[in-house]
């Protein structure tokens, strides 16, 4: 790189105005050494990132630089390895972990807080918009309880692209700024079998309006400390949600979680839209905001199955499984309407937009249906039977459900073989004349309601290939990714940032990003199930 282009990104660098609101507004943890510990009375510990020995720049996304007014072309990537490793601190930036709880699968856990996440600091950029960046695997903290507060390439890197991939597929997330090696080695033990072994340290820069989650109120609200909780809530109004900011308080409070409700029941029909599985919807793992946040063992339904969990520590109860997302969603929200019930004093109003999330879901789900059948809304009379047959159509066989929904708006309204949807099953050569008698049933249904909704078969096509992608990042592709960026090469990052960049395309010539598992991912770890290792 040359001197002025690194200057140039220096220019960049110095010119960010840290405000860190967060921090100059709520109270700070009074004990400045980083051992674990509870943490009362507080919401945040200063703490600074552990530095790291040879700090590598390996992916960078332009589009969450763009946010920050950085440059969208790293140059040689060295300062910016320092920096967003942890080794460099810029002027302004005062880095924090904060304190907060949650539930996980479903049993309060007390502390927990950010046990191997940084926040540098909080700028506001040219526009006016706040965005806080936070560098996951930076080195403990007191909340990291018996951790090391590191993170592995694998996961880091996942969490990069999945990130980016997401915002591209429409779907409400926290963003990647920049995926780093740091040159130095993490033991992890990836299947809990007792066997660890070392693998490649790495930290991701996250970048967000903020990173509060459900359990930064329910920490407070089981400490029974109602008044740090009132702050902490009026705080988050004022800053993430100002046009909140109701005079009466208790109007005020109970907007807000209208708005959170709304947000969360929001963010899941995406979810299932596009076929994500969260793999640990822990309260904690539940941002306020409405966004997907912290992607540790989350996969993609590839062969469609309802009560496919991603993750290898909810393997035997399911509890976070695709199609069990909506429910917990709303378990989740009770446990963050308890935890503000101290500030609203009745359970009646908590109760009522509470039940609200049903029925904002069930719209969003039905509209997020029609659309991806090419329809120009849902009609109940007809659709409700319709989709409920294709999703048991879609179980009955191994199939493919990215694959199914992109292939089916290439299906002539009337063609009941529907060859072009044989490309989506796995085993397409057993599927028997019962199936295929079955689906061409379907298919014929498909059609009369087609007819109703009168939209002509490009526009039809159009809205469907608009919100089923044709891409998106398959649990094997993201191996595929890890397994040469262990081996030195990261060229793959940067293929599929590329490809995951315009998901609804067809891309001509990247085909192979959109075929389906083969069969060697079938059982693999990285391609079926993962993990919290990390």
């Amino acid at each position: 790189m040359s001197a002025t282009q690194s200057d140039a990104i220096e220019s960049h660098l110095a010119a960010l105005g840290f405000d860190n609101r967060f921090a100059a507004e709520l109270p700070a943890d009074p004990e400045s050494s980083n051992f674990r510990r509870q943490v009362a009375k507080a919401c945040y510990s200063c703490v600074e990132p552990t530095p790291v020995t040879r700090p590598k720049l390996i992916g960078w996304s332009p589009e969450a630089a763009a946010l920050l007014d950085l440059p969208a072309d790293p140059g040689d990537g060295k300062a910016l390895a320092e920096i967003f490793a942890g080794n460099r601190l810029l002027a302004g930036m005062l880095p924090i972990a904060t304190c907060y709880g949650g539930h996980q699968f479903g049993t309060w856990a007390g502390q927990l807080g950010d046990g191997r996440a940084i926040n540098l600091g909080e700028i506001v950029n040219k526009r006016g918009e706040r965005w806080t960046l936070q560098l996951k695997g930076a080195g403990p903290t007191p909340y990291s309880r018996t951790a090391d507060g590191l993170a592995v390439l694998r996961s880091s890197l996942r969490e990069f692209l999945c990130s980016e991939a997401m915002f591209h597929l429409g779907v409400p997330t926290t963003r990647a700024l920049s995926l780093v090696l740091t040159g130095e080695e993490v033991m992890r033990d990836i299947l809990y079998d007792g066997h660890p072994a070392p693998e490649p340290g790495a930290v991701v820069c996250r970048v967000a309006p903020s990173f509060t989650r459900f359990g930064h109120f329910e920490i407070l609200a089981a400490r029974h400390d109602v008044e740090l909780l009132r702050q902490l809530l009026d705080f988050t109004i004022a800053t993430d949600f100002p046009h909140l900011d109701h005079a009466d308080p208790r109007t005020r409070y109970l907007d807000w979680f209208d708005e959170v409700t709304t947000r969360t029941a929001d963010m899941i029909v995406h979810w299932m839209r596009v076929g994500f599985v969260h793999g640990v919807m822990n309260t904690d793992n539940m941002s306020v905001l409405g966004l997907t946040i912290d992607y540790g063992p989350y996969g993609w339904l590839e062969d469609y199955d309802s009560d496919w969990t991603p993750n290898t520590t909810d393997a035997s109860t399911r509890r976070y499984r695709f199609g069990q997302q909506p429910a917990v969603a709303q378990w989740n929200l009770g446990q963050l309407g308890n935890a503000i019930y101290p500030l609203i004093g009745e359970a009646g109003p908590l109760n009522a937009v509470l039940n609200g999330f049903a029925k904002r879901y069930t719209e969003g789900a039905r509209a997020m249906t029609a659309a991806k059948l090419g329809f120009e809304r849902y009609i109940p009379e007809h659709d409700d039977a319709l989709s409920e047959e294709l999703f048991a159509l879609l179980g009955a066989v191994e199939t493919d459900m990215t694959l199914f929904f992109r292939k089916l708006a290439q299906v002539d309204p009337g063609d009941l073989e529907g060859e072009p949807l044989d490309e989506a099953y796995y085993q397409p050569a057993p599927l028997d004349a019962t199936y295929r008698k079955r689906r061409a049933a379907w298919l014929a249904a498909y059609a009369r309601r087609a007819q109703i909704d009168g939209r002509s078969d490009n526009d039809r096509r159009a809205q469907m290939n608009s919100v089923n992608p044709r891409f998106v990042l398959r649990n094997y592709l993201a191996q595929l990714a890890i397994d040469k960026a262990e081996a030195g090469d990261y060229s793959m990052i940067g293929e599929l940032l590329t490809v995951l960049r315009d998901p609804y395309s067809e891309q001509s010539g990247r085909e192979e990003f959109a075929a389906r598992r083969p069969d060697w991912a079938r059982h693999r770890p990285g391609c079926s199930m993962l993990s919290c290792s990390s």
